[in-house]
């Protein structure tokens, strides 16, 4: 691999991976057709489906970089869900939500750490090619659209049925104490429960650990579907989420969460490959591709947490049905 993985190539590809295994566009797959359709050099140099492929090593490697990403963006809520598995072992018991997250976390990661262990190199050596990530990247957009078209269609049939009866006011219920009273629920007030349910992670991740350990499974195994070349794991998590009710903010939150321990796991399996005859004379592009993943993935992330609070996938289902359409036009004319 010496000299066939050039600095500029290693700060563009690690740049492209930290963004896009966080954007819900598929980080393999685009680090399979950048190449493609640059052509050249690129082409021969970048080759994830070589039977032995340092490049695939390469990006994979780049995974331990982009899970620190979001370890240190999600660093507080991570206290959280240690400590909540801490307590949940020495007392015996899964009773708070940071209790039930972090073991929804392990069960619902069990799933894809199976099928990568026993499907990544098929997968990768049989489909980690231009065409069939072209394709794939078209189906990852259509799961996406056809996600948010399901959630509006939930969404318009649950807005017309009946509306359930309110509640009593707070001085009306037996429990309303001395300190209940106008702009209290339960003697809290009110603008701090909207707070906590709306606004505080710990809010969320609340909202989360309500919704059952079924459903986070469910959407978890969901990933597997990422080990496909142009099906992100993101996207994929995500578009699982919204259809088992969650509010795009909670579906993309549980999908960072849920991906920092796959992404991790995946990178150290990679790192002693680079440290190997894989990695021989290219140390030096590891670590400045690594630099590059660690800020993209950084400030996507942070851009992401906010962008899906009031928005949607459709983008970037329109995003990936043109690029992969667009792919399989460009590479078919070649």
């Amino acid at each position: 691999m010496s000299g066939h993985l050039t600095y500029p190539e290693a700060i563009v590809i690690g740049a492209l991976q930290g963004v896009t295994e966080l954007f819900p566009v598929s980080s393999l797959g685009h680090s399979v057709l950048l190449p493609a359709w640059l052509g050249g050099r690129w082409a021969q140099d970048l080759n994830v489906s070589a039977p032995e492929s340092p490049y695939l090593a390469f990006i994979v490697g780049l995974h331990v970089a982009t899970a620190a990403a979001l370890l240190v963006f999600f660093w507080r809520d991570w206290v959280r869900i240690v400590v909540g598995f801490w307590t949940s072992l020495r007392y015996r018991r899964i009773r708070t939500p940071d209790e039930r997250l972090a073991w929804m976390i392990i069960i619902a990661t069990i799933p894809v750490g199976i099928a990568g262990l026993a499907l990544e190199h098929v997968f990768r050596t049989v489909l980690g090619r231009p065409i069939p990530a072209a394709v794939f990247l078209t189906l990852n957009g259509l799961v996406l659209y056809g996600a948010e078209r399901l959630r509006r269609r939930a969404a318009a049939a649950s807005a017309t049925r009946p509306a359930p009866v309110a509640a009593a006011p707070a001085a009306a219920r037996p429990d309303a104490g001395a300190g209940s009273g106008a702009g209290t629920v339960y003697g809290r007030p009110l603008a701090r429960t909207v707070a906590e349910e709306e606004n505080d992670p710990a809010g969320s991740d609340a909202r989360i650990a309500r919704s059952g350990f079924v459903a986070t499974t469910l959407i978890g195994a969901a990933q597997i579907l990422a080990l496909l070349p142009g099906i992100s794991r993101s996207g994929v998590t995500m578009a699982a989420g919204l259809l088992r009710g969650f509010s795009h903010e909670d579906s993309a939150r549980f999908a960072f969460l849920l991906a920092t321990p796959v992404i991790l796991a995946a990178g150290m399996l990679k790192v002693p490959d680079l440290f190997g005859p894989l990695g021989n004379g290219i140390h030096g592009q590891v670590l400045a591709g690594s630099l590059a993943s660690f800020v993209g993935a950084y400030l996507a992330v942070r851009f992401l947490t906010r962008y899906f609070q009031t928005r949607t996938l459709t983008p970037f289902a329109i995003y990936c049905t043109v690029a992969g359409l667009a792919s399989l036009v460009l590479l078919g004319l070649r």
